[in-house]
């Protein structure tokens, strides 16, 4: 990774970021002292170019989180098959001639958390919201051979929306993934709209947020004997992933 020794989070209103704590922690404890890494919130993805204007090559690379996970690839100069596919990028490397490419390591930490939880009758998952990363979790599906559908409050392709979910279509669908927002700190009191009364014990309940630790979404659906788990794990394989490729 040569001499350079700043990495940093492209978002918005992101100081709550888990991946400024994570790599630090990680850099301390590799004994990386010259190593920074910091939150680079701007208000529009314009801002992005100028940012980096003559400063490429301190960067070994950047995450980007919400909202920029697609915005931001207009301004790549390659774009890795994965990443093209699910059309939205969470990891840059920059390389030692100051190309920036594009990568998604969100599918790897989905796909890796969520596999040990899956039951042979897991065969359809709902995916709650259509940002970034629900494109993401897509992909992963895919990977996993499990049939889906987004779920959103406008119609689309290959959607329905949450005024139409019933108990059959809850009954069929027995993977549901929280791609939202909803529910996130502090306003743990709010949930996705989901008829719950229809969750049971063969259900898997999956919430990329980790702030709470239980969501409400995830208790709902653990007070009906469903399998739940939170974003934690997902976040801390993807970080891991994005490590690796920036060391490559």
């Amino acid at each position: 990774m040569n001499n350079r020794t700043k990495f940093g989070l492209l978002g918005k209103d992101i100081s709550y970021s888990f991946s400024r704590k994570y790599f630090s922690e990680k850099f301390k404890k590799l004994g990386l002292t010259t190593l920074k890494y910091s939150n680079l919130d701007i208000p529009e993805i314009e801002e992005f170019p100028f940012l980096l204007y003559h400063r490429e090559h301190e960067y070994g690379g950047i995450n980007v989180t919400i909202p920029y996970k697609e915005s931001v690839m207009r301004y790549l100069n390659e774009i890795d098959a994965d990443a093209k596919k699910i059309g939205a990028v969470n990891t840059i490397k920059i390389t030692e001639d100051n190309k920036l490419v594009g990568y998604n390591t969100d599918y790897y930490g989905f796909l890796n958390s969520i596999k040990p939880l899956l039951k042979p009758h897991h065969t359809k998952a709902l995916i709650l919201g259509t940002g970034g990363a629900s494109k993401a979790i897509a992909y992963a599906l895919e990977k996993l051979n499990i049939e889906y559908k987004f779920v959103s409050r406008r119609l689309g392709d290959n959607n329905f929306l949450y005024s139409v979910l019933n108990q059959q279509i809850i009954e069929e669908y027995t993977v549901i993934i929280n791609c939202t927002p909803i529910g996130t700190h502090p306003n743990v009191e709010e949930a996705p709209d989901i008829p719950y009364q229809y969750i049971s014990d063969k259900h898997l309940l999956f919430d990329l947020i980790y702030n709470p630790a239980e969501s409400k979404f995830l208790s709902e659906g653990k007070s009906k004997g469903a399998i739940t788990k939170n974003g934690y794990e997902m976040l801390e394989l993807q970080a891991e992933k994005s490590w690796e490729i920036w060391n490559l």
